[in-house]
């Protein structure tokens, strides 16, 4: 994009526009979100602002954002459908009220004068839509990889890191070899919102991640590495450790699509399950919030229920 085109384009925003490009730039700036972060967000906004443009073109400005006018966009969204026809699941307007949220904050801190975010409620996700797999499911699903090559090796050993941590893919993938302290069974990463944590492992993921290592040839310091393609990386990419999980969840005939965040939901409701407290489980997830780690609580407190129907007296 040349400067004269990029020149022209911002001459023909309104102002809500042009503050909503700060905004994005502020993310990267400021807060030093992911790409993908960004380009997240850039869409949620750029479907308010269209939304805007063809229906309210008269809402220019951060001061004309009402809540009569963001009730209507609500509803734009419950009802929107595609050219397949298909419709945006409540979480997922929910990340886009979330997107407007936070640039409402954004303007809110910088002295425009526009909608408290706070006004905005979020709408009810229902607890089924948090997938996650039972103990019996997990044991299936890391008993899958044949370990008799150097791909099931290093597949086994990225299950059990995943389901022993609860990382990020883009966490995961970023490892290097010499970050692992392989004796205290513990390493550190840059997370969300560029915020450092230490994380933890099992006695049974070291003892996986140590023959897996073993087996390497190589000198990359890449802690997990592709064994075909072109390229100087050798580093797997997030695309194929989710292709990977999706693979040994189709072969084991599991109920749900099995991705790593998956494994993440089934690490933090296995550990509250098991006793642990929020407020740890959200250190060992990287939440900012705590509000954040509380939806595991509803999906917890659903099987104390069950177990309680199941194992107490009726009579």
């Amino acid at each position: 994009m040349t400067p004269y085109f990029v020149w022209c384009k911002l001459l023909l925003m309104n102002k809500l526009e042009k503050l909503a490009e700060e905004f994005l730039e502020s993310l990267q700036i400021e807060r030093g979100c992911s790409p993908l972060t960004i380009r997240n967000y850039r869409q949620y906004l750029d479907r308010f602002l269209n939304y805007l443009s063809s229906t309210l073109p008269m809402v220019d400005r951060p001061k004309k954002i009402n809540i009569k006018m963001v009730k209507k966009y609500r509803m734009y969204l419950a009802n929107f459908a595609d050219e397949k026809d298909l419709t945006l699941s409540r979480a997922t307007q929910s990340y886009y009220l979330i997107g407007l949220r936070s640039f409402l904050r954004w303007l809110n801190k910088n002295d425009y004068r526009s909608l408290a975010p706070e006004k905005i409620d979020l709408p009810k996700v229902d607890v089924q839509s948090l997938k996650f797999l039972n103990r019996e499911q997990v044991e299936r699903l890391l008993g899958a990889p044949r370990l008799s090559s150097k791909t099931g090796l290093r597949n086994k050993a990225i299950l059990e890191i995943l389901f022993s941590t609860g990382l990020r893919v883009s966490e995961l993938v970023k490892l290097n070899r010499d970050q692992i302290d392989l004796e205290r069974r513990e390493f550190g990463v840059i997370g969300k919102g560029r915020r450092p944590r230490v994380v933890f492992l099992s006695k049974k993921a070291i003892e996986w991640l140590k023959k897996y290592l073993n087996s390497r040839e190589d000198d990359d310091k890449s802690l997990f590495i592709r064994y075909s393609g072109k390229g100087e990386s050798m580093r797997l990419t997030a695309r194929s450790v989710q292709r990977i999980v999706k693979k040994y969840g189709q072969l084991c005939r599991l109920p749900i699509e099995v991705t790593p965040h998956v494994l993440r939901h089934s690490f933090a409701t296995d550990l509250l399950m098991a006793g642990a407290d929020l407020r740890s489980v959200q250190e060992m997830l990287g939440h900012k919030n705590i509000s954040t780690t509380q939806i595991y609580t509803h999906v917890t407190d659903k099987h104390l229920k069950e177990t309680h129907e199941k194992y107490h007296g009726t009579g």
